[in-house]
């Protein structure tokens, strides 16, 4: 455990400087993914002793492609707080490293879940709404280059997020068939549909629960969770204009300045 807290102090101090920093398992051969979770909760422990508060979860590794890449054979989660998120749909480039951008859906929940056998029913009863989103991501890794340990201890590379300010009714879409076309500068860069998520953003939530319950944890009412990427992110740079579009929902505008 010791040793587990010195980890989080040195990751913990490259997120707040937003310093690149060489990969914990070069660093600490010989952890395993239950040690970088643990790893993952001391480092936000950090910062609510900073002053932060955990607000929601996020989702990674959603898609089959990646988990494939990544050699597992479930998603990862990590943490979101209240410093994380934008008031306004702008990045300020001070604080990050190689930021990058995913559309996403965002649920808020009016109510706990929690438990080992959550359906997507439960979800849908707990929901208050859905909402269009963006999470921009910035691993502090050197190069970007991270094993499946580096990325869970790294807050599965949470920086930033973005929650639009119309949400919709849990019931008022299919939310597996919502299209998301992504246009960077004028050039429509990504595309996607809700189904690149887990086939359907309700499944991510549900894994993300029976995940929790391993831990001892659960989702809070009030609580905001970005289900996962539903295209590749996007690099960005200062002078940026990224337009997320969602079918239905209305357009997030992103700039990017310095």
């Amino acid at each position: 455990m010791e040793e587990l807290g010195r980890i989080a102090d040195w990751i913990f101090q490259h997120q707040r400087q937003a310093q690149e920093m060489g990969r914990v398992t070069d660093r600490w051969p010989g952890l395993t993914v239950e040690d970088a979770y643990r790893i993952q909760e001391l480092v936000v422990d950090r910062m609510v002793a900073d002053g932060d508060r955990v607000v929601g979860w996020k989702m990674g590794l959603t898609s089959a492609a990646k988990q494939r890449s990544m050699g597992v054979a479930e998603p990862i989660y990590g943490r979101l707080t209240a410093a994380m998120e934008l008031s306004e749909p702008v990045l300020h480039l001070a604080g990050t490293i190689h930021p990058r951008v995913e559309p996403e859906l965002a649920f808020v929940f009016k109510r706990s879940l929690g438990g080992p056998s959550v359906r997507p029913r439960d979800v849908w009863l707990a929901t208050e709404c859905v909402l269009p989103a963006f999470e921009i991501i910035d691993s502090r890794y050197q190069n970007f280059s991270f094993t499946l340990i580096d990325v869970v201890a790294d807050n599965a590379s949470g920086c930033r997020f973005y929650v639009g300010d119309q949400g919709y009714a849990p019931y008022a879409a299919r939310w597996d068939e919502v299209g998301v076309v992504v246009t960077k500068n004028g050039e429509v860069v990504q595309t996607g549909a809700g189904a690149a998520v887990l086939g359907h953003p309700v499944q991510s939530v549900v894994t993300l629960v029976r995940m929790l319950d391993r831990i001892g944890a659960q989702i809070e009412a009030g609580m905001v969770v970005l289900t996962g990427g539903i295209t590749e992110a996007v690099h960005l740079a200062a002078g940026d204009r990224v337009d997320i579009g969602f079918e239905g929902l209305g357009t997030i505008p992103l700039r990017v300045v310095t």
